[in-house]
């Protein structure tokens, strides 16, 4: 099973919250982050793409590095770990992301992938011109799925006659040539978009809910193998976790409690305005998924609250879940986060004992 973190690219990682780590983003904190990771044999790292942030006392990701230019940052300093960068499919033609990827590629041979955002914070595109409307909402994934056609046919041949309802080639070259597979991530939760997951994806990440239940993502992995089956195609599921670990569940119960009392109402507020713009979007896609009150002071996704025993307990038990290939980790601290987990809840996790073999 693989590993790998959501490393902090926006201000303040993931928690919503005033009385949480402030900080800004950084090419240093990214690249400490990662090759730390790397150290401890995590097999990948992802970037999201956001373009404007939600405001609030905390200005919660209202700062951003650009997910291309800092994975080829990345590439570069590190040598065994996968990066993958995301592109937001609105505003990057798919014939420059293609060259772009295959750029990285040559500086990270067989290590390099993308990560396919279609878009549900309208404001993001609205602030530079290329909103397409809200119709969009119905039909990103095809818009999607037409971009990385082009995509896997410049990688693949080195042309693209490409010819669909939102992109037409006109014999578009690509060379050099990628080095190895780049492969593709998705992170749709509707069944539209586990259909592109299933058609076009390598890996789909799903999203772990409420705290401390490391298995309540399990329907949602299974409709992702549904889809998949239908397909023919093996997507791996990758769940996404926050970990705020400590020496005692009360310790780092205790962090949490406080962060959740500090939470930023007014950039949550922010947030789900945005979050229900699509007013079609089904109670599983993404953006309403956004809106559970729960879990928004992180950020969309389950929370791993406890000791480093009880943590490494949990992560074992999603890592059992069926279809699951990899978790994807944030963490309150980054720095103290990614250490703790190579040091003292890796090495408790049956599921990663191959790991520790191989560091011994």
């Amino acid at each position: 099973m693989d590993m790998g973190v959501f490393i902090p690219i926006g201000n303040n990682g993931w928690l919503i919250s005033k009385s949480s780590p402030q900080y800004m983003p950084t090419f240093e904190l990214n690249k400490q982050v990662v090759q730390t990771a790397e150290k401890y044999g995590l097999e990948f790292a992802l970037s999201m793409v956001k373009l404007r942030g939600f405001g609030g006392e905390t200005e919660f990701w209202d700062h951003n590095l650009e997910s291309f230019t800092l994975m080829s940052a990345l590439a570069a300093v590190t040598s065994k770990i996968k990066l993958f960068a995301s592109t937001a499919i609105l505003t990057l033609p798919p014939a420059i992301v293609a060259r772009m990827a295959s750029t990285i590629s040559d500086v990270a041979p067989g290590r390099f992938g993308v990560n396919i955002v279609t878009g549900w914070a309208p404001n993001e595109y609205t602030q530079m011109g290329v909103w397409p409307g809200d119709e969009y909402f119905g039909h990103r994934y095809e818009y999607a799925s037409e971009y990385v056609q082009v995509m896997k046919e410049l990688w693949e041949t080195g042309t693209s006659d490409f010819k669909g309802e939102h992109f037409q080639m006109d014999d578009c070259k690509l060379s050099p040539a990628p080095k190895g597979e780049i492969e593709i991530v998705a992170a749709g939760q509707s069944d539209k978009g586990m259909a592109f997951s299933s058609n076009y994806a390598n890996y789909s990440f799903v999203l772990g809910s409420g705290i401390n239940k490391p298995t309540d993502f399990a329907p949602v992995a299974s409709r992702l193998a549904e889809a998949a089956e239908k397909t023919g195609r093996d997507v791996g599921a990758y769940v996404l976790f926050m970990v705020i670990a400590d020496e005692t569940d009360e310790k780092a119960q205790a962090k949490w409690t406080s962060y959740r009392e500090g939470a930023d109402m007014e950039a949550l507020s922010y947030m789900g305005v945005q979050g229900a713009a699509d007013t079609a979007a089904g109670d599983d896609s993404t953006a309403k998924v956004m809106t559970v009150p729960e879990g928004a002071v992180n950020f969309n996704m389950g929370t791993l609250v406890g000791s480093y025993e009880s943590v490494a307990k949990m992560l074992d038990e999603a890592a059992a879940v069926p279809g699951v290939k990899g978790i994807m980790m944030t963490f309150d601290d980054f720095i103290i986060g990614i250490e703790d987990f190579g040091t003292k809840i890796q090495p408790l996790m049956a599921s990663r004992a191959d790991v520790q073999i191989a560091a011994e």
